[in-house]
């Protein structure tokens, strides 16, 4: 494993002690158990978060050899979808089998949940997969503790050193967005990201902001726009920049779900895509190819990631080392319907 190292932590009966309950009722929380009271479970598990509390090791990879975990942020979504289908793929030539678990959700208190963690010593897979996950250190030292060999996909933030992750190109997939915009004649291009301390956010901002800048045109601060990656906030920033007293030509949105988002706030406004308003998203996920008109997109491979986590993943549990933590993928354009020329400059 790339990362690896020795974390000590407190005992049980600190955990205990903190969350005033019994040892035996801290015991059962942590193995899963079913018959605690909800609350009780609540103030154990932040207890356990709060301290770093790392779970003895039960972990057997022996146990079950041919299979492995995919942890996911949600499974909603055609994003998850794509992950699935290359995992899964990879997982069957690899003569692997797969468990799903949908359980970075939060709690009350903004902590991931721990449940995860305990299925996932109780099934003593060989490996685990994160998608689109953000670790806290615990979580971090409770898979080094247990020597468990695991991959990021597509990792919210900068991992520690050490640790593996693959993701797709997303600064030159904004250098690409953009410059196609240049090429159209737009010089009035804005912006919509995603959460701005997010890692694809910043990169594909960064790649709109070194486009603009080669080709000479002026960067104006209020054509970038940040929000959340779903269509709500997308729709908001957009009719933000439409009250601009000179508003954008042309708008280079950070998902493909956000460019619907977008396409409402426009449609709204009486404005048509791309005559009035070209669009160009990021990801190339179905949606894009149903929306109207079909939208213009930056095609990052989501399934050839997720494949290419799990390759590194077989690789690590076999005990090689990869030459390098970080694994970018391509991305490129995929033009339809949503752009066309600048107002003008036919």
């Amino acid at each position: 494993m790339v990362r690896t190292g020795s974390v000590a932590g407190p005992t049980l009966a600190v955990v205990a002690r903190e969350a005033g309950v019994s040892v035996p009722t801290a015991s059962k929380v942590v193995n899963g158990r079913e018959d605690v009271a909800p609350e009780t479970r609540r103030r154990v598990t932040e207890a356990l978060d709060r301290l770093g509390y790392v779970r003895r090791p039960r972990f057997d990879a022996a146990k079950s050899p041919g299979l492995v975990d995919l942890v996911v942020h949600s499974l909603d979504s055609s994003w998850s979808g794509a992950v699935l289908h290359g995992v899964e793929e990879a997982a069957h030539d690899a003569g692997l089998e797969v468990v799903v678990s949908a359980g970075l959700t939060r709690t009350r208190g903004g902590r991931p949940e721990r449940g995860w963690l305990d299925k996932l010593s109780t099934r003593g897979s060989a490996g685990v997969l994160f998608n689109l996950a953000e670790l806290t250190p615990s979580q971090y030292a409770w898979l080094d503790q247990h020597r468990i060999p695991f991959v990021l996909i597509d990792p919210v933030i900068d991992p520690p050193p050490g640790v593996v992750s693959v993701g797709a190109a997303n600064w030159q997939g904004g250098v690409t967005a953009t410059e196609h915009l240049l090429s159209l004649g737009h010089e009035r291009i804005a912006v919509i990201a995603g959460h701005r301390r997010k890692m694809c956010s910043s990169a594909r901002v960064a790649g709109y902001r070194s486009a603009l800048a080669a080709a000479g045109v002026r960067h104006r601060p209020e054509y970038v726009r940040y929000g959340g990656f779903n269509e709500i906030t997308a729709h908001r920033r957009m009719l933000e920049l439409l009250d601009l007293p000179e508003p954008p030509t042309a708008v280079f949105v950070c998902s493909d779900k956000m460019a619907l988002g977008s396409y409402r706030a426009l449609a709204e406004r009486k404005l048509s895509v791309p005559d009035d308003m070209s669009i160009v998203g990021f990801d190339d996920l179905p949606e894009a190819h149903w929306s109207t008109p079909p939208l213009t997109t930056v095609r990052q491979p989501l399934s050839e990631m997720s494949a290419t986590a799990l390759r590194l993943l077989v690789r690590i549990m076999a005990g090689e080392r990869p030459e390098g933590t970080r694994t970018e993928l391509s991305t490129r354009l995929v033009v339809r319907e949503s752009t066309g020329p600048a107002p003008g400059s036919e």
